[in-house]
């Protein structure tokens, strides 16, 4: 499962195994000055995420680059059944505007977050 770690200069996100090659890549960073807030939801978002680049398994499942049409650009690693973590970030930064994660941390990690931006 995706990890996520906090560190004094942002977030950094790991996709171990197969995962990577799902999500194009092993490691993202996101720099703290990126991170334009950051909130937990109750589970997986029924929201229409947009053409993706990775996997979808319907109802269970979700990781990769979504594009909405839009224009809004996120990386996603759901899993149903888990708390949801929801990172904006400036897109020039990161590659994405949102980073969606599920999480048994999601509320620890958004509050640490939030406490962060506000030093």
């Amino acid at each position: 499962m995706t990890q996520t770690t906090i560190g004094a200069h942002g977030v950094d996100i790991l996709f171990p195994g197969w995962e990577a090659a799902m999500a194009g890549r092993r490691v993202v960073h996101v720099p703290t000055h990126a991170i334009l807030s950051a909130r937990v939801e109750p589970g997986w978002t029924s929201e229409i995420l947009g053409m993706r680049s990775g996997l979808v398994v319907s109802g269970y499942r979700k990781l990769g680059t979504f594009t909405h049409p839009s224009g809004v650009r996120r990386l996603v690693s759901m899993k149903r059944g888990m708390p949801l973590l929801r990172i904006r970030t400036v897109r020039d930064e990161t590659g994405f505007d949102e980073i969606l994660l599920s999480t048994e941390d999601a509320d620890d990690i958004a509050r640490r977050l939030d406490g962060s931006r506000a030093r």
